[in-house]
């Protein structure tokens, strides 16, 4: 790995913990975050591998107790919490929307997103449901039902900027 592309995953571990900070609480404790947005974003520009490091790499900063996640916080016990299933799958959220990316077809970026998306629902509705020990229809309506425009509006836009994007040569540019 050279100097660029460590600089480039460095530089996209930062922007995620900023946009981590951009959040509107929620009354359940999954609040809507940017952090669904910027992490296929990494997918989509670094390309599957050097994305899923970059947010590995987050991942691990909060693990040790950096305060990287929404609200400044951080360490082993936010994995534990409500919303620890939804940070666990989010480097797979980053690499399959980094694959979709790296056909250069929409049809595979849309497929990637979608697939990434629903997985981080899947795991996060799982995982709150084990922790909050809640019935599946209710972590489904508190986990997925008020974030659903949401993140279809951040997939439209991310399609939308990663068509733009290619024009530059600036998708997948680990490829």
């Amino acid at each position: 790995m050279n100097i660029k592309t460590m600089t480039r995953i460095g530089l996209f571990t930062a922007l995620i913990i900023v946009l981590s900070q951009v959040s509107i609480p929620m009354p359940f404790g999954v609040p809507i975050t940017l952090q669904t947005f910027i992490i296929p974003l990494a997918g989509i520009v670094l390309g599957k591998r050097d994305g899923t490091i970059a947010v590995l790499l987050y991942l691990m900063l909060g693990l040790v107790g950096l305060p990287v996640f929404a609200n400044f916080s951080g360490g082993a016990a936010i994995f534990m919490g409500p919303t620890g299933g939804f940070i666990l799958s989010f480097p797979v959220l980053s690499y399959l929307a980094g694959l979709g990316a790296e056909s250069h077809k929409t049809n595979h970026l849309v497929a990637g997103l979608i697939s990434g998306v629903t997985l981080n629902y899947l795991v996060g509705v799982l995982f709150f449901m084990f922790v909050t020990k809640q019935s599946f229809w209710f972590a489904l309506t508190v986990c997925v039902v008020p974030f659903l425009l949401v993140d279809f509006i951040k997939v439209f836009i991310l399609i939308t900027l990663t068509k733009r994007l290619e024009k530059f040569q600036l998708v997948a540019l680990a490829k």
